[in-house]
């Protein structure tokens, strides 16, 4: 039995659905399938508390506080190791076997996280390139060793111009990581799309420029590998429904329609049926998604395939009460340090593989 929270289309109340599987088909995947979490976890503002000369990092909601920094800082880490530790878990009985991070400063926030006493047991690795974002967030892959081994790592920078000034527009990275998990060849590509930050028309062409890059290095790897499984993840800051998705990537909101260099966006059900990962003046948008390829739909499990997909929105993640109540219990608001989580809901897909 799964427990979902549902969230009706006015996102005002907060209903518990309960989910639940098939028996027969919970049973045999208990009994003869593997069944590893795959993940995605915009951080909100981890910013450490040293000051970076080169970057914007003053900026940051910890850096802005008076004092208590490394308290604000120590709690910080506490609270999004709680998250990850949970993501997943009721179902795998394991953390996320790989997990995409956005709105990271540098890799020691990783290390802190990854180093934290709810999940330095769990032996993670850490994959992160410093992007030229003018406030010095990045994104980054965190990646249990004994299960998932990277065998190549790159990162794709997004060229942006100001269309008044022509000036550069210094973004986020698109960062690609090949490996094994186990015996199978995947593909990760991590993303944080350019924000809507002046509207959302405004700054539409910069996030179909991030689409079409993340196109490029999909297709890049399938002209290599048709057969390559590939998973997109990211805070795409765009819905599943908007251009970017729909005309750049071409998604699918069904798997029967993904062709063979397809792909399926299983969050676009989620979707129309309600769901939300961000809200922003009384509307829930599902900015966080995980996108998979053709190959990862067969039904021929003797290799890892894609199971489900879901929305982590544990009753903890909620904001109780207040002007944002029923909203992503944030780790900074107006008042300061909330000591919450994030503004964004983690997402996740279950992969599963048959036993020998």
């Amino acid at each position: 039995m799964f427990i979902f929270l549902f969230m009706k289309s006015n996102f005002k109340s907060i209903y518990l659905l309960t989910c639940i599987v098939c028996s027969s088909l919970l049973s045999a995947q208990d009994k003869a399938f593997t069944i590893h979490t795959v993940a995605f976890y915009n951080l909100e503002n981890l910013f450490d508390i040293e000051n970076n000369p080169i970057t914007f990092d003053e900026s940051s909601p910890i850096m802005e506080l008076a004092d208590n920094r490394a308290e604000v800082y120590a709690m910080k880490i506490k609270n999004m190791s709680k998250v990850i530790s949970k993501i997943g878990f009721e179902t795998t009985h394991n953390v996320p076997v790989i997990l995409g991070v956005s709105e990271v400063e540098n890799k020691n926030v990783l290390e802190d996280i990854t180093n934290d006493s709810l999940l330095v047991k769990y032996n993670y690795g850490i994959i992160h390139f410093d992007s030229p974002d003018r406030r010095g967030i990045d994104v980054g892959l965190l990646y249990q060793k004994k299960i998932f081994t990277p065998t190549a790592t790159s990162n794709y920078a997004l060229h942006l111009k100001d269309e008044i000034t022509g000036k550069p527009i210094y973004t986020r990275d698109q960062l690609v990581v090949s490996g094994l998990l186990e015996t199978d060849l995947i593909h990760i590509i991590v993303n944080h799309w350019p924000s809507r930050r002046g509207g959302e028309t405004k700054s539409n062409t910069k996030r179909i420029a991030a689409a079409k890059l993340n196109k490029h290095i999909i297709d890049s790897l399938q002209t290599i590998n048709p057969y390559a499984k590939i998973i997109s993840m990211g805070d795409f800051n765009d819905d599943p429904t908007n251009d970017s998705f729909k005309k750049v990537l071409n998604t699918k909101k069904k798997k029967r329609k993904v062709g063979l260099k397809g792909i399926y966006n299983p969050m676009e059900q989620l979707y129309s049926d309600g769901f939300g990962t961000t809200a922003y003046r009384d509307k829930w948008s599902l900015f966080d998604q995980i996108l998979v390829t053709k190959p990862l739909l067969e039904s021929d499990f003797s290799s890892y395939r894609f199971y489900k997909a879901g929305i982590f929105n544990a009753r903890f993640l909620i904001t109780k009460t207040g002007t944002y109540k029923g909203y992503p219990f944030r780790s900074f608001g107006y008042e300061g340090f909330t000591n919450g989580y994030s503004d964004h809901f983690p997402v996740y897909i279950y992969v599963i593989k048959a036993k020998d």
